[in-house]
Formats: structure tokens, C-alpha cells, sequence
């Protein structure tokens, strides 16, 4: 089988392509990527020698470009999208641009040449926020951010393409991911290495807002299962089944590096900042079989140990241009 996996040096996106080759060696993966601040190669330093995998450079909004490395391959997983939400807050205009033009884009190809399925990687955040109870497939879609909003944007986009023209596609919406290699604006890798440098832990608000914390090769592994099993123009839920408050999860981070809880500075709540976040994953476990096999804390202390032990990967990350951003964007209440 051939994939191209767009959005393929990214976190997620990293991740999976080095799921894949481990798994199937008779797979090949060509990799497609724009390279902004979050895409980064070194991500895949390990396996870039593997022959059976590719990396192409582009944006999934250049239409020539994705015509023709559309052409030939038996999946398309489109990983590639603007995903964080104080940007968008700050800017929106890339997101639409990647998130709604970007799908669009991929979809007149895949229609084009005729390729065997296309799968979108989503959010749960497309739902809304939820205080009892969880989201399930059919819930209404009520985003509010505008990343969200892109994000659900593409997601329609996608339906709309299997309603109309039979495209063989399915979307997969998951909780909030963490591990390795996840770039350090997301609040796991910033707090870790924020607190591994001594600097101040940036707690939005009151801290009570509540996420599902899913690892990341456990959403691998869902994806996996939904490219071999998954049924066109259906959408999966992925969750991890770990709520957890954002003042608790701060504090296990802490605790894990020995830190004191003085480091956590509150910050200024961002605006419509969803209160709670929580998946219905009854459908992918009934139909595909899938669960997630990791524990949460065992897999977070792991994931703060690999950023300790990878400081060459992270450090260069934080240069002034992003220590900028964070100045600019966490305003001390």
C-alpha cells in the first residue's frame, strides 16, 4: 500500500509515518509537507534513510503540486493543518487558508485521480465544549474558536464530498494529544520545558478547564485501525478517557520534575476558552475494535522523560522569535 501522508512532519503526523513503517514494511509513505514553525524534519531524522519512505516539500494549497503527488497512491491521511488555538485567536487567516482551502484542495485531487480513500485527521474541539455527559459521532457540530471552526470547516467539507460524489473518505476527531515531538506551544511541552528551564508555567485562568488526554501512538494505532477497517463517510471518535483538570495536570508535571508549584504564573483566560472536552469512543471500540492500550501517567511521566533526555530537539525550538510570542501572548492577571 501506498499513502501519502500530508502534514507528515508534524507531531501527529511524525508519529504515525514511523507507526506505519515499523509495522507494515511492504508499506511505502510519501511524506508532504509545508514545513512551518511546527513542521520539522528532525522528527523523522530516524527513519529519513528508510526506503520506503519520501519526503516531499509543499503546501496542501498548491494545487499543481498535489495533483501530482496525488497521483499513484493508494490513501490519502491529511494530517497537515494549522492547530493552535491562541493563533488563531491572534490570526486566523492561515487556518482557514490551510484547514478549509488546504481539504478542498486535497479532496479535487483525490476525486481527480481516483484515489482509493482519503481519511481526515479532526478534533474534538469541532464539537464544542460539553459539560456533562460526552460527545458522540452525531452530535451537532458547535466550535468555537477559530481553529475549530476551520477545522470543522474541513470536516463538512469532507461530508459533502462523500454526499455528492461518492468520494471514499472517513474523518476521525481526537482528544487532545501528548508525547514525543510535539511542538513546545502546546501546553505539555511548553510547561515541561518551561519547568525544566526554570521559567514561569503559564495556568490560564482559574486552571479548572478540563481536557481528554489521549497518547499519541494509542491515536496511531486508531488511525491504523481506521485506514484497514474503518467504513466510508463514517466519522470515529478517538479518545484517551483521561480527564483531567488543567490546574492537576500542571501539577503532575511538577511533581514528576521536582519543581515547586511558585513557577506557576496565572495568566489572563483566553477568550471563549471551552470549559470541557469529552469523547464517546463506543462506536470505534463496537465496529473497529480499538481501545487505548497505554496508561495516562505512565505515559506522561515518559513523555516528560523523553523531553528531558532530548533537549537538542526542543532547545532550538524556543528561539527568541518564539520567546517573543510568549511574551506577547501570556499577559500575567
Amino acid at each position: 500500500m501506498k499513502l501519502l501522508v500530508t502534514g507528515g512532519a508534524g507531531f501527529i503526523g511524525s508519529n504515525f509515518i514511523r507507526h506505519i513503517l515499523a509495522k507494515y514494511p511492504t508499506y511505502s509513505v510519501i511524506n508532504y509537507d509545508k514545513l512551518t514553525y511546527a513542521g520539522n524534519l528532525d522528527n523523522l531524522r530516524d527513519i529519513e534513510k528508510n526506503k520506503n519512505y519520501r519526503f516531499v516539500k509543499g503546501d496542501i494549497s498548491d494545487q499543481k503540486k498535489v495533483a501530482r503527488v496525488v497521483q499513484g497512491v493508494d490513501v490519502v491521511i491529511n494530517f497537515a493543518a494549522e492547530t493552535h488555538v491562541d493563533r488563531s485567536i491572534m490570526a486566523a487567516d492561515s487556518f482557514i487558508e490551510t484547514d478549509v482551502r488546504g481539504t478542498y484542495v486535497l479532496l479535487e485531487a483525490v476525486k481527480k485521480h481516483k484515489t482509493g480513500r482519503y481519511i481526515q485527521i479532526s478534533t474534538d474541539e469541532v464539537y464544542g465544549s460539553i459539560n456533562k455527559g460526552s460527545f458522540t459521532e452525531s452530535s451537532q457540530i458547535q466550535p468555537n474558536s477559530p481553529y475549530a471552526s476551520s477545522k470543522a470547516g474541513g470536516d463538512l467539507l469532507v461530508h459533502s464530498y462523500f454526499v455528492t460524489y461518492g468520494l471514499p473518505v472517513i474523518i476521525t476527531r481526537s482528544s487532545n494529544n501528548f508525547g514525543p515531538y510535539q511542538y513546545p506551544e502546546k501546553v505539555i511541552p511548553l510547561f515541561v520545558t518551561n519547568a525544566l528551564q526554570n521559567k514561569p508555567l503559564p495556568l490560564y485562568g482559574n486552571g479548572i478547564n478540563i481536557r481528554d488526554w489521549l497518547y499519541v501512538m494509542d491515536n496511531c494505532e486508531a488511525i491504523d485501525a481506521v485506514l484497514h477497517k474503518g467504513k466510508t463517510g463514517q466519522v470515529y471518535n478517538i479518545g484517551g478517557g483521561n480527564e483531567v483538570t488543567n490546574s492537576d495536570l500542571t501539577a503532575m508535571i511538577l511533581q514528576t520534575l521536582g519543581k515547586p508549584a511558585t513557577l506557576i504564573q496565572r495568566v489572563k483566560d483566553r477568550p471563549g476558552h471551552d470549559l470541557r472536552y469529552s469523547l464517546s469512543c463506543a462506536k470505534i471500540k463496537r465496529e473497529l475494535g480499538w481501545k487505548p492500550r497505554t496508561n495516562f501517567r505512565t505515559t506522561l511521566q515518559e513523555t516528560i522523560a523523553w523531553y528531558k533526555e532530548n533537549e537538542w530537539w526542543w532547545k532550538k525550538l524556543k528561539d527568541e522569535e518564539y520567546r517573543k510570542y510568549y511574551k506577547k501572548q501570556y499577559k500575567t492577571v
